[in-house]
């Protein structure tokens, strides 16, 4: 049919028609991945209330609004939809494009960071402060080396000129990934450089690379560390930090305390919790950086066992469903951007909560959709609008 009748389905008018569309077959609607997007808004929501749970009564740095970071982490969280959405308009067959300009962006934004426009936040020199907005050029720098690796390693794959990346196209890779790390290695942003440590890794795996290259960056990474060591690149608070992982009782009062107050804050919640905003540790103020690196001390203290479960089980769902995306991709550029974008969410994620039970060192790495921090909310969001246009883009019968 044509013409105006030909919306109307079995009689029953344009609007029932629209609606069979959006949930018909071969529909946007029916195609996304509503698990990882459902999973990734409630880990966001949770973080929304996590943080001002843990903001709400610190005046010192909500302005004497209790509101204040609740507000501006929904703000945040709305601009990351959008993006996501953005992302997924745009696909991520039409950004392998504007790889090179992404990349070039993210690289001249983390070189601002030791000019000085480059701000110390936290101790940390690695933020972008203008005009009372902050930014964290690191994160993007995940996705820009996530995209550039992809495109380089697939090219000649995809084109079917070869069945698997050469050595001389890993070699190109490693070295698009080395310009950020070393820049990170400058600030120093060690957190985020064993991010991407991470994320390269995960790359080099999914792509069909030779395991002589994956063993190869392994020991060159035990290289980099010694030399990192006995070159003194790190700062003196870092060097701390990692004493304090060895020996948590080496200074409780001190370099450790963030850690103690985190662990007895999960600790007092037991199965259940004390309920949302009747911890004593959040509401005592004694868990520093609780709304940032710590806020799944938060729903350990308030939410409990079955509350902080909750959260590892959303992020399990999401990588879940990345890794079957990157699985069934019918092209290697696609299955590469999933896998890094697991190795990246699958790191932060473990070192964070890590961190927090004292398992691993602090390193300022956020928690994935759940920290406060525009810049870490932005590029999760962007990454699920990859994982997205992945999902939608592929054929139906793959």
């Amino acid at each position: 049919m044509t013409g105006a009748n030909s919306f109307s389905v079995s009689g029953y008018g344009p609007a029932r028609a629209g609606w069979t569309r959006l949930f018909a077959r071969d529909s946007l609607a029916r195609r996304l991945d509503w698990p990882i997007l459902l999973s990734a808004i409630a880990l966001s929501l949770m973080g929304s209330m996590l943080v001002f749970s843990a903001t709400r009564n610190r005046t010192e740095i909500n302005q004497g609004d209790p509101y204040f970071f609740l507000e501006r982490h929904l703000m945040n969280l709305g601009i990351g939809f959008a993006l996501m959405l953005a992302t997924l308009w745009l696909g991520h067959r039409a950004l392998r494009n504007a790889v090179p300009v992404l990349y070039g962006a993210s690289v001249l934004l983390a070189l601002v960071v030791l000019t000085p426009l480059g701000a110390t936040i936290n101790g940390q020199r690695n933020w972008i402060v203008i005009g009372g907005f902050s930014v964290q050029p690191a994160e993007f720098l995940k996705i820009a080396i996530i995209l550039g690796m992809a495109m380089l390693l697939s090219a000649r794959v995809d084109a079917g000129d070869k069945p698997f990346p050469d050595h001389r196209t890993v070699a190109q890779s490693l070295g698009l990934a080395a310009v950020p790390c070393m820049i990170l290695l400058l600030m120093p942003d060690l957190g985020s450089v064993l991010a991407m440590v991470a994320i390269i890794l995960g790359v080099l795996l999914a792509s069909g690379s030779s395991n002589r290259w994956v063993f190869g960056l392994l020991a060159a990474g035990v290289v980099g560390c010694i030399a990192i060591w006995q070159l003194h690149i790190l700062d003196q608070y870092q060097i701390n930090r990692f004493a304090a992982f060895a020996n948590p009782d080496l200074d409780p009062a001190g370099v450790g305390y963030n850690t103690n107050q985190a662990r007895i804050a999960i600790g007092s919640g037991g199965l259940t919790g004390a309920g949302l905003f009747h911890g004593s540790q959040t509401t005592g103020q004694f868990v520093p950086e609780q709304q940032t690196d710590f806020v799944f001390t938060v729903a350990g203290e308030e939410l409990g066992f079955l509350g902080a479960g909750f959260i590892i089980f959303l992020i399990g769902v999401i990588l879940w469903r990345a890794c079957r995306i990157a699985r069934d991709s019918t092209e290697l550029y696609g299955t590469i951007v999933a896998a890094g974008i697991v190795a990246w969410f699958a790191f932060q994620s473990f070192e964070n909560i890590g961190m927090t039970l004292g398992i691993m060192p602090v390193t300022g790495l956020p928690l994935p959709f759940v920290s406060y921090g525009g810049s870490s909310m932005f590029a999760v969001w962007v990454a699920v609008g990859l994982l997205q246009s992945i999902k939608v883009q592929r054929p139906m019968s793959a």
